[in-house]
């Protein structure tokens, strides 16, 4: 298995997340239930009406199939929302779409815990299946 980003020192992570590349893995441990969580506490991307940075903790927990992904390409993945515009429910979701159609895992979560503004703060949850499907 050769993989493009890791072990490679001059890649320069994507702007945009439809840019980037996750790599994946063999599952070597198929025929067991188990899970993996990523946690990711310096998010950020760019709000779409202002354009001032919103910053959340992002939270991908998800079931293994036949792919794990690469830890290296989802930090450069995660990294590429650093200029991307959109509402926090817009980037969870993306994730999601983005993330499980790399893996094919058994079952998958994103959580992004925003940082407040004006108050409030914003907590969006999704899931692969989609929540109401069990």
């Amino acid at each position: 298995m050769e993989f493009k980003l890791l072990g490679k020192s001059n890649f320069k992570p994507p702007t945009d997340p439809k840019d980037a590349v996750i790599e994946t893995f063999n599952n070597e441990f198929r025929e067991r239930k188990y899970l993996i969580q990523f946690d990711c506490a310096d998010f950020t991307s760019l709000c779409p009406v202002t354009g001032q940075p919103d910053f959340a903790k992002i939270s991908i927990q998800y079931i293994p199939a036949d792919l794990c992904i690469e830890t290296k390409s989802l930090k450069y993945y995660l990294h590429s929302f650093r200029n991307f515009q959109g509402f926090n429910e817009k980037i969870i979701n993306t994730m999601l779409d983005n993330l499980s159609e790399a893996c094919s895992p058994q079952w998958m979560q994103i959580k992004g815990e925003f940082a407040a503004r004006g108050g409030i703060k914003l907590t969006t949850v999704a899931e692969y299946p989609d929540l109401g499907a069990r």
